[in-house]
């Protein structure tokens, strides 16, 4: 490979068949000097015409619209999600202050109503449940006694 004296400084080259100058460059790019012309590298394949570009800008409008229905579907699903739990903060803030309540009545040395409810609530339900295994128990002893 020969090299060739460039304007710039010393790069290496070979002269191409068609009599070319096909010049290696630092980034690896390729050029060609033809006729004193340098020609660089592009794309290939024909340019694009007046009709690709409307159609371009046309797909590229149907793009923008695309992304500005989704980003307002996000954001309505966004206001939704924030309201929802709005919400939930609201009723949480509710039941926090009738346990606060409910624990200044006990200093003061009352039951609350509810609390007896809840406590009376439980021992029904355990006197129920209690009731129902009973139940169970004395029917899978009346199967067990069954020899079929």
């Amino acid at each position: 490979m020969k090299t060739y004296q460039h304007k710039q400084s010393t790069v290496p080259a070979y002269l191409h068949e068609d009599n070319t100058f096909v010049i290696y460059r630092k980034n690896k790019n390729l050029s060609c000097v033809l006729g004193g012309k340098v020609k660089k590298p592009g794309k290939r394949g024909r340019k694009p015409a007046k009709i690709d570009l409307k159609a371009k800008l046309e797909r590229s409008r149907q793009s923008a619209r695309e992304c500005r229905a989704r980003k307002k579907l996000r954001y309505q699903y966004l206001e939704e999600l924030v309201s929802s739990r709005e919400r939930a903060i609201c009723a949480l803030r509710e039941e926090l202050e009738m346990y606060k309540q409910w624990c200044m009545a006990m200093d003061q040395g009352k039951i609350p109503s509810e609390i007896k409810a809840l406590l009376t609530g439980e021992e029904q339900s355990k006197a129920q449940q209690n009731s129902t295994k009973l139940a169970k128990a004395g029917k899978t002893e009346t199967h067990s006694n069954n020899p079929w």
